[in-house]
């Protein structure tokens, strides 16, 4: 592929070395610096197959725009703007382009998203396996709970009846019956690393996924632009 990178922070730059790697072709790689955005944005992306933006929120819906004004599909792992995504939504229908977005790019977490949303539905008839995320990421995140986090807390929701909000962070005292708890830990280098339990009297379960690396994220955001190449819509 011929891939536009915006953002040039640790995620830009390891999905621009995995593509290197996989001999794809880096067209353009802009940051918040060099990123023109309007139309010499369009212009300087213009020889790309796929965009794919790892920049930050306050760019984000920006860049959208002048993305799908440009015809191109892209792959947006930039988190923080979802409160934007109808409108998102309906810029991309309107230029007739693709989009596929995620709080999270690995398989594995992926993979996570789904077993959470099948063991919840499991779990929902027994009242005594209560939910929770917990999610630790380096001391740097800049965004608290993540993403990911959240998205957990939204399957469980979305999957079991007698939950129907997420509390982050800690509570002043009790949190409400049908509130599902997001508890964030910022320590150290970890590259991230997200737990759902489902905790009882007499058992607990817990599923996890661990990052070891960037790799992961990048190597997910490939996989995207590949898909997203031929298709349009959001997704």
């Amino acid at each position: 592929m011929k891939l536009a990178l915006l953002g040039s922070g640790r995620m830009g730059r390891e999905v621009e070395r995995l593509a290197h790697a996989g001999d794809h072709e880096i067209v353009v790689s802009l940051d918040s610096q060099t990123n023109p955005g309007g139309d010499a944005l369009r212009d300087a992306i213009a020889d790309a197959d796929v965009v794919v933006d790892f920049t930050r929120p306050e760019a984000a819906l920006r860049n959208i725009e002048d993305i799908a004004r440009a015809g191109l599909p892209m792959v947006v792992g930039t988190t923080g703007w979802y409160d934007e995504i109808d409108k998102v939504r309906e810029i991309v229908r309107a230029q007739g382009t693709g989009l596929v977005w995620a709080a999270n790019f690995s398989i594995g977490a992926q993979a996570l998203l789904r077993l959470v949303e099948h063991a919840a539905k499991f779990l929902d008839r027994f009242e005594e396996y209560d939910p929770y995320v917990v999610e630790h990421h380096h001391r740097g995140k800049r965004d608290t709970p993540s993403g990911t986090g959240l998205r957990l807390a939204e399957k469980i929701i979305a999957s079991m009846s007698r939950k129907d909000q997420s509390l982050a962070g800690n509570p002043d005292g009790r949190i409400p019956p049908r509130a599902v708890h997001v508890a964030s830990v910022r320590a150290g280098e970890a590259f991230g690393q997200h737990k759902v339990g489902f905790d009882a009297a007499a058992e607990s379960i817990e599923l996890t996924h661990t990052a070891r690396s960037r790799e992961g994220f990048a190597r997910g955001a490939l996989y995207a632009a590949q898909w997203i190449r031929q298709r349009t819509g959001v997704f």
